[in-house]
């Protein structure tokens, strides 16, 4: 009962407060230890696909695991020290696993940005969120990148967080934790990375298979609620889900691009490589910069969801 009221808390606190700056956020300590054995296993291992695949293997395996262990152990000794700090340092780590608040501040800068017409700022802000190159996107393309990166972070910075969140508390939300960071720093299909990140990126998959469908579901139940299109996002998602390199962000990017009435995906530069991939949705119009806003605003009805869903799970598995 306590982990469900901290994790209730720490979900508050991250609608309420986002992410401070001036606090170190776990993901960056998780980053830089993902960086530093990346760099040692590289050193020990054969630089051949074999090696390559079997040091990725063995970062993938050891980052989520510390997480874990670390942020676990960590938590018994308060809790035999004092239940209250316990519940605090819970809450509050609970409340750093979350980012609903942030997503949607970030994007919100994107948004201001092309509704100025501000070519350069906007490029420089949806540099923050996406990891293809930005800097010869024109407006529509950034407003585009925006939809795509908080679609898909509504499963992977809120949903799935917190489905991990009830299932095992803040120990086994940093696993996910790493596990995400790890696909977003080593899990590319590039030269560098094409057999070292492979394990990563499997992981990733596989840690977000039953969150990014629960997801898509939620918002479509949400476009519902809000009283947009949820006809056409049940149409595009039964059909275009799949539309995607990776199995599980399609699910997310159909249910909006239906919302919508806009096509995402095409291709992209990443590495200075073009990368081609599939369509997703109708362009039935261009994109505008209020559908950064209508997708804010889909991101927090289905957080709230999310939030309900899971707790009644939990209250049936105490």
């Amino acid at each position: 009962m306590w982990i469900l009221i901290s994790n209730i808390l720490g979900f508050v606190l991250d609608l309420c407060f986002g992410d401070p700056p001036f606090l170190m956020h776990p993901v960056v300590l998780i980053g830089k230890g993902i960086s530093r054995l990346e760099k040692s296993l590289r050193k020990w291992f054969p630089s051949d696909p074999q090696g390559e695949r079997f040091a990725g293997a063995v970062l993938a395996v050891l980052i989520p695991v510390l997480s874990m262990c670390i942020s676990g152990g960590i938590l018994y000794f308060i809790r035999r020290i004092n239940f209250w700090l316990w519940l605090i340092l819970h809450t509050f780590w609970a409340y750093q696993i979350l980012a609903a608040r942030c997503l949607e501040q970030e994007s919100q800068k994107v948004y201001h940005a092309v509704s100025a017409k501000d070519l350069q700022k906007s490029r420089n802000q949806i540099a923050m969120l996406v990891g293809r190159e930005t800097k010869d996107l024109n407006l529509e393309e950034i407003i585009k990148a925006c939809v795509e990166t908080v679609a898909e972070n509504t499963s992977d910075g809120v949903t799935a967080p917190l489905f991990y969140l009830m299932l095992g508390g803040v120990p086994l939300g940093f696993w996910y934790k790493a596990v995400n960071t790890l696909d977003s720093m080593v899990g590319y299909r590039n030269e560098k990375y094409q057999y070292f990140g492979t394990s990563s990126a499997k992981q990733d998959d596989l840690a977000n298979l039953i969150p990014s469908r629960i997801c898509a579901l939620l918002m479509i139940l949400s476009a519902a609620i809000l009283h947009m299109n949820f006809k056409s996002a049940w149409r595009i998602f039964k059909r275009d889900r799949g539309n995607h390199l990776s199995p599980n962000s399609g699910q997310t990017e159909a249910v909006i691009a239906g919302i919508l009435g806009i096509q995402l995906g095409g291709a992209h530069v990443y590495f200075g490589q073009v990368i081609e991939k599939p369509t997703i949705g109708d362009k039935i119009r261009p994109a505008e910069p209020e559908d950064i806003l209508r997708t804010n605003k889909l991101m927090m009805m289905t957080a709230f969801l999310s939030m309900i869903l899971f707790s009644i799970c939990r209250l049936f598995l105490l």
